[in-house]
């Protein structure tokens, strides 16, 4: 008896896998944009500190590495600026300036470095990516994580981040995914209902962001778009990479 059921509990398990890895497009909902007071500021700081975002920053990390940045790195949308500083103690050749829409985080970000003496190579400054009061051409690479989604006009952001990019320049481009397979989209669910601080959860995070994110596809159109003809997208269970250079 209990071996004829063998064949069955197979079956089972596997469409139980097939479903949880299959992907689930979710219509786009843009969410409250940054964060801009102080408590979620200090949530978000908190939460960053926890092991699976180091384990994220420790993969944008290597995946950065393949590039080999030199000269003057821009962190676009740089929160609490852990990232920043990550990126100028592995480069110490480079020059990194964090930017962030929030006022507040950058209080948090140069607060964060202010103990680490990078005062030399490291700053931070307030600045909407859609309107970066740069030169043209001030940046030899720049990075931006879990802020694309964010951008009330993305096309507008990809053209201004070009503009800012040396010739040769490149970019490296982190964010969530709109069609993430079920089991992410529930983990992100869970991790809202009880692990995530009341002051993040007010503002509808993380789940917000996932729902402000672009699937795969349309990624590849804002991409197509922009300035950039050199690019390439990679993704993930509920994540992208891109990457693009400016010729």
């Amino acid at each position: 008896m209990i071996l004829g059921l063998i064949p069955l509990i197979i079956i089972l398990v596997a469409a139980l896998g097939a479903f949880c890895f299959s992907r689930i497009n979710l219509p786009r909902n843009p969410g409250l944009e940054g964060i801009g007071d102080h408590e979620s500021a200090e949530a978000y700081d908190r939460i960053s500190r926890w092991p699976q975002f180091r384990l994220l920053r420790r993969m944008i990390l290597s995946k950065l590495a393949r590039y080999h940045p030199t000269g003057i790195l821009a962190d676009i949308g740089c929160g609490p600026g852990r990232l920043t500083i990550l990126i100028a103690q592995k480069h110490p050749h480079l020059h990194v300036v964090g930017i962030d829409s929030a006022a507040e985080m950058i209080r948090t970000a140069s607060t964060n470095a202010s103990s680490l003496r990078l005062s030399d190579r490291v700053e931070f400054r307030e600045g909407d990516v859609g309107s970066l009061h740069m030169p043209d051409g001030a940046f030899d690479f720049a990075v931006t994580t879990l802020s694309l989604h964010h951008w009330s006009d993305p096309s507008r952001g990809l053209a201004e981040v070009h503009r800012v990019l040396k010739t040769g320049g490149q970019l490296l481009l982190f964010d969530l995914r709109r069609d993430p397979r079920r089991f992410f989209y529930w983990l992100l669910r869970f991790a809202q209902g009880v692990v995530v601080p009341a002051a993040l959860r007010r503002i509808n995070e993380p789940l917000g962001s996932l729902l402000s994110s672009y699937s795969l596809a349309e990624l590849q159109s804002l991409l197509a778009r922009s300035g950039f003809k050199e690019s390439s997208i990679e993704g993930g269970a509920g994540w992208v990479f891109i990457w693009a250079s400016k010729s």
